[in-house]
């Protein structure tokens, strides 16, 4: 536990000295304001609540791919990884610490766009579940943690994580569904996207705004565990067989 609370102390004094990584809690709202825009002007406004939706899992997702995944990338740049893994504290469960502290900053996203769609652009979204988005969101912070951790043991062995974040943004929105509904895609992308743990979350946030029970509630956040949990156990695995690998190759500092 005291590895972790390290962890998460360093990230907030990462975004103590680089506020700038905040930038997703700024353009979130703004997204929101954008995507309500053009629901409501295309005599869509009933759909409000996949305005408020996507731009908070965007929101997430952006800060998994970009905060979560380069942790180490980072301590790269840093100089500093090679101290960090020397420490005897075990490296994976400082950048796992890392990673909770990133995750609860996207969850902020969720707050302050519900405040803008409610009191800014008066979207007519009413919380009709709110036992099943409270779970959902836990869940899908789990699952967006694992994720994270697994990007970050991966991308020891990148060069150069840059390209591969900026790669994989688009293909998970719509993979996703955090916009447009899984439903909506082609038949022969809705299995791969139930791979994806956003295309169950996004279905389960927009559920709980509407009025019709919750179907399935169990099960749907059941294959968001899952899928966390498989992320968690390969970034378990293969971050002590990377660093292993790049301790050997004498790789671990290369950036």
């Amino acid at each position: 536990m005291h590895a972790i609370a390290a962890g998460v102390r360093m990230q907030f004094w990462q975004y103590r000295a680089y506020p700038d990584s905040l930038i997703p809690l700024c353009t979130a709202p703004i997204f929101a304001v954008i995507f309500a825009m053009i629901f409501r002007h295309g005599g869509a406004a009933d759909l409000s609540a996949y305005a408020l939706v996507a731009p908070a899992l965007i929101a997430l997702w952006w800060f998994t791919l970009f905060h979560g995944g380069w942790v180490v990338q980072t301590e790269r740049w840093a100089q500093t990884i090679e101290l960090t893994v020397a420490a005897p504290a075990p490296f994976p469960l400082v950048v796992f610490g890392r990673i909770l502290a990133v995750t609860g900053s996207s969850l902020l996203s969720f707050v302050e766009i519900w405040l803008v769609g409610r009191y800014v652009i008066h979207a007519r979204v009413e919380l009709h579940h709110p036992d099943v988005l409270l779970a959902t969101l836990l869940v899908t912070a789990f699952a967006m943690a694992a994720t994270a951790m697994l990007l970050a043991s991966l991308f020891v062995l990148a060069r150069n994580a840059v390209t591969i974040t900026n790669a994989a943004s688009s293909p998970f929105y719509v993979l996703g569904g955090v916009l447009v509904p899984v439903s909506l895609l082609p038949t022969w992308v809705q299995p791969l996207s139930r791979l994806v743990f956003l295309s169950w979350a996004s279905d389960l946030l927009r559920a709980s705004l509407s009025a019709p029970p919750v179907h399935r509630a169990g099960w749907r956040l059941a294959a968001i565990a899952v899928l966390g949990a498989v992320a968690l156990a390969f970034a378990s695995l293969a971050l002590r067989v990377i660093l292993r690998r790049v301790r050997s190759t004498g790789e671990l500092a290369l950036a």
